[in-house]
């Protein structure tokens, strides 16, 4: 990797810095640092679609927070684990202590990439030529990465550089707020304070109230779905209702 970081210049390694510093710069938490990272990072490397993209090893399920919310449809999800096992990166990267940010085309050809069913019947669908991907966090059960989507023209050398540079500050960063937020997982006084909610709750509660899914939740805080789902109904429970609609109401009134 040193190679490649010394062919870059001042000024790939100034944006590169600005943004990891973006990133981290009062980044109030795992879901905080998710949308930072999907948002921000493809300033530094141009990506058509850009995504966390958190991945069970052990279940082949892969739950996204995307740049584009419902870029990827629910179908195409499914579609998507169906080849889990089979995506290049994912075996390239998944268990892998020593993964390091890797193109598509540089574990096989770009010929044999567009004849593999993954490509036809996944990437074509959605206008994807070419990924990049960058894996924060690899352990025996999940592979944690940024992925990079583009169409028509490849990543060069110099963009998996720029990413490169700042990937292992950018895993102690999500590490650092994966274990914030299961520290602030405990009875704590909330903005809900007469439904005494707890910090992880009122997340649940604040993804929710801006239109997520229970899969969105889960892969934004590094939780699993059933979790989410455990956390809404102690919600429901704390707030009185039954619905996810009537949760979001009756919290907004006893924030006002």
């Amino acid at each position: 990797m040193s190679d490649l970081g010394s062919e870059l210049t001042q000024a790939e390694f100034r944006a590169a810095l600005n943004a990891l510093g973006s990133i981290g710069e009062g980044c109030a938490g795992s879901s905080d640092f998710a949308l930072r990272g999907v948002h921000g990072l493809p300033r530094l490397v141009r990506s058509e679609l850009t995504t966390l993209s958190v991945c069970n090893l052990e279940t082949g399920h892969r739950h996204v927070v995307s740049d584009q919310p419902g870029a990827i449809s629910a179908r195409e999800i499914e579609v998507f684990d169906h080849y889990f096992f089979d995506h290049p990166l994912v075996r390239e990267h998944g268990r892998n202590p020593a993964a390091v940010t890797k193109r598509v085309g540089d574990l096989l050809p770009e010929s044999a990439f567009r004849r593999s069913p993954l490509y036809n019947e996944y990437y074509r669908p959605i206008r994807i030529d070419h990924v990049m991907a960058m894996p924060i966090h690899v352990d025996r059960r999940f592979l944690v990465s940024f992925v990079f989507n583009r169409r028509q023209s490849d990543f060069s050398d110099r963009d998996r550089a720029c990413l490169e540079l700042i990937r292992p500050h950018l895993g102690h960063l999500y590490r650092l707020c994966v274990a914030a937020g299961r520290a602030a997982d405990v009875p704590a006084p909330t903005p809900f304070a007469t439904a005494a909610l707890t910090p992880r709750e009122l997340g649940v509660l604040e993804w929710l109230a801006a239109g997520k899914t229970d899969r969105d939740i889960a892969a934004i805080l590094g939780i699993s779905p059933r979790t989410v789902q455990k956390h809404l109904q102690r919600i429901y429970e704390k707030l009185g209702v039954e619905t996810r609609t009537a949760a979001v109401m009756r919290a907004m009134s006893i924030a006002h």
